[in-house]
């Protein structure tokens, strides 16, 4: 009797799985590019799991609660969480300040930032840091985390669906095949998605600080300093982030809408 190798059902029924979580979830509109795509989690379970992780964060680090550095992080929020519009109107905004050898900076949903201050020397002047600030406020606006958890969620169902479609066969020949279906499903879906959702808040961040009364031509600055400190980075494809040329590329190609929105506070 000829043994089988591949057994389609399981498969079909991933793919139904995985179809029926993508239409049932909740569709999104992004306001600043009209970009719809659909998120795993409702508002509400964003915020809660924004606020514990923002808690948890803070509970381990040394937090910077005063001086010229923390004044600073601090106005930069104030005036750039109104730029957001009314897509974060029932954002409950917070900043902090960490001290901290990261070059880094995040905002959790539900409009929780934090600011780790070796990003300082590189943000350099306040617009500099309006940038950063802007960019990061704006994933959690555009709720990029939520989408790239359903994301995620739907190539691994039918990641695991394969898994078993493929239960007969020899185990070897099964793992190198789902091993490049891994492969596949990382560097042709998630990786440019994540790239995309850059890009994105990239875009969003330079018309929050242009409407906040920062020069946008800042952020390019910003990533040129950033460029120019050096440092090992991936080949775009096997990247979360679009290499330093290409945002800087991006944001120049942004800017006559940034610098349309920053004439209007002048």
């Amino acid at each position: 009797m000829r043994r089988k190798h591949f057994v389609i059902w399981p498969l079909l029924i991933a793919g139904i799985i995985a179809g029926l979580r993508y239409f049932n979830a909740e569709k999104v509109t992004n306001p600043e590019t009209g970009r719809t795509t659909r998120v795993a989690l409702s508002s509400e379970k964003e915020e809660q799991l924004g606020l514990q992780s923002y808690q948890e964060v803070l509970s381990q680090a040394q937090v910077v609660e005063s001086g010229p550095e923390h004044d600073m992080v601090v106005r930069v929020a104030q005036r750039l969480a109104p730029a957001t519009g009314a897509a974060a109107k029932d954002f409950k905004w917070a900043v902090n300040l960490l001290r901290s050898s990261q070059v880094n900076a995040f905002c959790l949903p539900g409009g929780k930032i934090v600011v780790y201050t070796a990003i300082l020397p590189y943000t350099k002047t306040e617009a500099g840091l309006a940038a950063v600030m802007g960019h990061e406020m704006a994933h959690a606006v555009a709720r990029h985390g939520s989408q790239r958890l359903l994301r995620s969620s739907l190539a691994q169902t039918l990641l695991t669906g394969a898994n078993f479609s493929m239960g007969n066969m020899d185990p070897q020949e099964r793992q190198t095949i789902m091993a490049a279906l891994g492969a596949g499903a990382q560097y042709g879906v998630i990786l440019p998605f994540s790239r995309e959702q850059e890009s994105e808040a990239d875009e969003m961040g330079l018309l929050y600080m242009a409407r906040a009364g920062y020069n946008p031509q800042e952020a390019i600055s910003f990533w040129e300093r950033m460029s120019d400190a050096g440092g090992a980075q991936p080949p775009e494809f096997a990247s979360t982030h679009p290499s330093h040329g290409h945002r800087i590329q991006d944001l120049q190609a942004f800017m006559p809408k940034a610098m349309a929105e920053y004439q209007k506070t002048q």
